[in-house]
C-alpha cells in the first residue's frame, strides 16, 4: 500500500511563495515542456531574489515573446510582458523615467537576434543600466520548431530537416562590439555559477549581457537524436568549457564547444545618469 500524503502535510516549496501563481493561486506552477530549461532558470530567479533580498519594486521584469512568455508565472516580483523583440527598449523608457530601477530583461534567442536584433545592438551601444538574460536553446520552441539565429550549422529543425547551413550568431561577440560592458555567458548544467554571476551584472552601472544555453528537448533535442531530456542536457554539459581552459585549446579543438565564464567587463558612462546630468544643466541646477 502506497502512503500518500494529505494536503496539510504537504510541505511548501521553499520559494514558491515568491512566484506570481502562488501569489495569485496560492501555489507555484508552469506550463513548460517536460525537460524544458527554463522553469529552473526562473526557480533561481526566485532564488536569487531571496538570497540577496531584492527589493521586488526596484528589479521589474521585461519579458518577450516565445517560450520565456511564459516565465512571470513563476518569476519573483513583477514582470511587463512586451512585444516581440521589445524588452530593451521598453526597459530603456522605464529606466530613463525611474532611474532608481534596474531593469531586468529576458529574451529567446529569436525573440533578441531576429526582430529584437536592433533593439540589443541599440541598448548595447548606449549602455543602459539593465541586466539582460539571453535564453538561448537554439530553436524556435514555440511555434513548431523552426530554425532560430543561433542554431548550429548542421542542425536539424523542423524546416532544415536535411541541416541548417547558416552561421549562428554569436550573441556575446556581438554583444561586445556593440558596446555591452559586462558580458558572461553559461549553460542551464552551471545554475550556481549563472546565479553568482547575476549578482555580480545587477551591481554593474551599465549593460550587462547574459547568455544561458538551456534545452529545448521537444524540438531541437527530438530532431537531433537526443530522445531524452537527460541526454540534450548531458550534451550542452559536455559541451561546455571554461574560458580559462579555452585559451589553451586552438580554434578546431573548440569547434562545437561552448565557451562560458565572464567574458568581458569594462566601466563607462551610462546613459541614464548622462541624461540626468544634462537635464539639470538645462534646468540651470549645476
Amino acid at each position: 500500500m502506497t502512503y500518500v500524503r494529505p494536503p496539510e502535510e504537504k510541505p511548501p516549496h521553499p520559494i514558491g511563495r515568491l512566484t506570481m501563481t502562488a501569489r495569485m493561486i496560492g501555489q507555484p506552477m508552469h506550463i513548460f515542456c517536460r525537460g524544458c530549461g527554463y522553469g529552473s532558470i526562473a526557480q533561481n530567479f526566485c532564488r536569487l531574489f531571496a538570497e540577496e533580498n531584492l527589493d521586488a519594486t526596484k528589479y521589474p521584469f521585461f519579458v518577450g515573446v516565445g517560450c520565456n512568455s511564459a516565465l512571470p508565472t513563476i518569476l519573483p516580483g513583477y514582470s511587463f510582458m512586451t512585444l516581440h523583440g521589445r524588452t530593451i527598449c521598453t526597459a530603456t523608457g522605464a529606466k530613463l523615467v525611474r532611474p532608481e530601477l534596474k531593469p531586468i530583461c529576458i529574451a529567446g534567442d529569436g525573440d533578441l537576434l531576429s526582430i529584437g536584433t536592433n533593439h540589443f545592438v541599440q541598448g548595447c551601444r548606449r549602455n543602459i543600466d539593465m541586466l539582460t538574460v539571453l535564453l538561448n536553446n537554439r530553436v524556435y520552441g514555440m511555434t513548431g520548431g523552426q530554425c532560430a539565429p543561433t542554431t548550429p550549422t548542421g542542425a536539424k529543425t523542423s524546416t532544415t530537416k536535411w541541416g541548417y547551413l547558416e552561421t549562428p550568431f554569436n550573441a556575446v561577440e556581438l554583444a561586445k562590439v556593440a558596446g555591452a560592458t559586462f558580458i558572461a555567458r553559461w549553460t542551464v548544467a552551471h545554475p550556481r555559477q549563472y546565479m553568482n554571476t547575476w549578482k555580480k551584472a545587477l551591481k554593474h552601472k551599465g549593460f550587462s549581457f547574459v547568455e544561458i544555453i538551456s534545452t529545448c528537448p521537444t524540438y531541437f533535442g527530438r530532431f537531433n537524436d537526443f530522445p531524452e531530456p537527460v541526454d540534450l542536457f548531458n550534451w550542452i554539459k559536455n559541451s561546455a568549457v571554461t574560458v580559462k581552459k579555452a585559451a589553451d585549446l586552438s580554434p578546431e579543438e573548440l569547434q562545437d564547444r561552448i565557451v562560458v565564464g565572464e567574458l568581458y567587463e569594462e566601466e563607462r558612462p551610462e546613459l541614464t545618469e548622462l541624461y540626468y546630468e544634462l537635464l539639470d544643466k538645462v534646468r540651470g541646477k549645476v
